[in-house]
């Protein structure tokens, strides 16, 4: 049940990504046809392969990091905060240091990662770009010779499902839906692309990543219905 997962155990997560190149034609000629194989099928016959690449970011391995936000709760007392921060830069970096907040503070048994489709997208992204950068996974992302209900990671939108396995619903319904303040953003997961290569903006992703990172923890908060976070408990470490 929901209501025993302590809220300290929890570490909420969102990522952002964006092709590993900001053009097709930066691609060496291996590596765009290799990209017209993967994409073939998404784009059928409305894109060729080169207009397609700007949803590269998608595919770890065509895409990369750019801006891993986390989010957790702490307690003192009767005192409820939850503390946000972000890895960001280059991504081998942000990769080795998100590790490290996971070996340090959320390694052992009762910790469990949640985001919205985190199972589907963000814990195998960022695992997938550790080993293509040669870092050694972290206890919490090893999941070889694991089945899928043996990863007891949280997931949003798996939990609303209910079991329902066709049934996809976004972050910003789901939070539309439960009553959940829609946080002020000025951007959203389709131009992150451009905002990095184009505005160069890194900030704004960052603030739009955490931003998200705070719904997915009222979304959980919801589904338990647990009071929600005010936003004078935010706290940005």
């Amino acid at each position: 049940m929901l209501d025993r997962v302590e809220l300290e155990n929890i570490l909420f997560l969102d990522i952002e990504t964006v092709p590993e190149k900001e053009r097709f034609d930066e691609l060496d000629d291996e590596k765009k046809e290799l990209w017209a194989q993967k994409s073939k099928y998404q784009r059928k016959d409305d894109f060729t392969p080169e207009e397609f690449y700007e949803r590269a970011g998608i595919w770890a391995e065509f895409g990369r990091i750019i801006c891993i936000s986390v989010g957790y709760f702490n307690f003192k007392g009767d005192i409820r905060t939850f503390r946000t921060t972000s890895f960001h830069g280059e991504e081998k970096k942000l990769l080795n240091e998100f590790k490290s907040l996971l070996i340090n503070h959320f390694s052992k048994n009762k910790h469990l990662l949640c985001g919205h489709n985190v199972k589907e997208f963000d814990i195998p992204y960022i695992a997938r770009r550790m080993i293509i950068h040669g870092v050694e996974l972290p206890y919490k992302l090893n999941f070889f010779g694991k089945k899928p209900w043996e990863i007891p990671h949280l997931d949003t939108m798996e939990l609303w499902k209910f079991g329902d396995y066709k049934h996809f619903t976004s972050l910003k319904l789901l939070a539309n839906i439960l009553g959940i303040p829609s946080p002020k953003v000025d951007i959203d997961g389709s131009m992150v692309r451009h905002v990095f290569y184009e505005d160069k903006d890194l900030d704004r992703i960052i603030n739009y990543c955490e931003l998200d990172v705070v719904t997915t923890a009222q979304v959980f908060l919801r589904l338990r219905n647990d009071d929600l976070i005010d936003e004078s408990e935010i706290k940005k470490v």
